[in-house]
């Protein structure tokens, strides 16, 4: 038996056991610990197709494999994140029917719904070979993963947000859910971070982010990492109109 065409794959499914679990973590509100199993997710959605391209085992079901376990790691565990913190919120109102603060948790759904969408564009467009077209998923589950756990009841982050009234907490979040979400699917180039050569000369995007974001998250936290992501946005777009 050929062990090594089965090692991408292993990785892969290491990333979905690690978003089947940060789903559980989402249900339980335990914020943080689904932050960090989002991250592993993430970190072995990278080494997975690095192993398949060293390795060279490529192979059309490694690709849907991977799409699959996308989507519960970067779709349905940020969703089932949302879907925590809406409902935590609208409990704490005293609506005049309880069909009202149900509403909200559809926003939570509209992550999972476009991420979906999102990948299964990527699995048929040739032009996101070296760079992507719309957020990736990954980076999009990180965004909501770190925001939400800023904005945990226990988080000291969640003082500010507290003092305001909950149901302008609830049309903020799915307002934001909803045009984060459709930045998945929108037709903007998204530079990569796989750098083919360590030299400066074609990297300095890359690595003029990644020091960025090192900063950023060595100064601030857990709120670096949010603002990392808005940062990858910014540059994206501010590449796209300077070229």
């Amino acid at each position: 038996m050929n062990v090594r065409k089965h090692i991408p794959n292993s990785l892969t499914c290491a990333n979905l056991a690690c978003g089947c679990y940060a789903c559980i973590l989402a249900l339980s509100g335990r914020y943080a610990e689904a932050m960090t199993a989002i991250f592993a997710a993430a970190a072995f959605d990278f080494v997975d197709g690095l192993a398949a391209r060293l390795l060279n085992v490529c192979s059309p079901i490694g690709k849907d494999l991977d799409s699959l376990a996308d989507m519960v790691s970067f779709g349905v565990a940020p969703g089932l994140l949302l879907f925590n913190f809406i409902d935590c919120v609208q409990k704490t109102v005293d609506w005049s029917h309880p069909a009202c603060g149900k509403v909200f948790l559809l926003a939570a759904w509209v992550i999972p719904i476009l991420s979906a969408l999102r990948l299964a564009r990527f699995n048929n467009d040739t032009r996101q070979s070296t760079s992507f077209i719309g957020l990736p998923v990954p980076a999009h589950a990180i965004f909501w993963a770190s925001l939400l756990c800023l904005l945990h009841p226990s988080a000291p982050t969640a003082g500010l947000l507290y003092g305001l009234p909950p149901v302008c907490i609830l049309v903020a979040a799915a307002l934001l859910a909803t045009a984060s979400s459709l930045l998945l699917v929108a037709n903007v180039p998204m530079f990569s971070l796989k750098i083919k050569s360590p030299g400066w000369k074609g990297n300095e995007l890359r690595y003029s982010f990644l020091f960025a974001a090192l900063v950023l998250v060595a100064s601030c936290g857990v709120a670096g990492i949010t603002l990392s992501i808005m940062l990858y946005v910014l540059l994206s777009i501010f590449n796209k109109y300077t070229k």
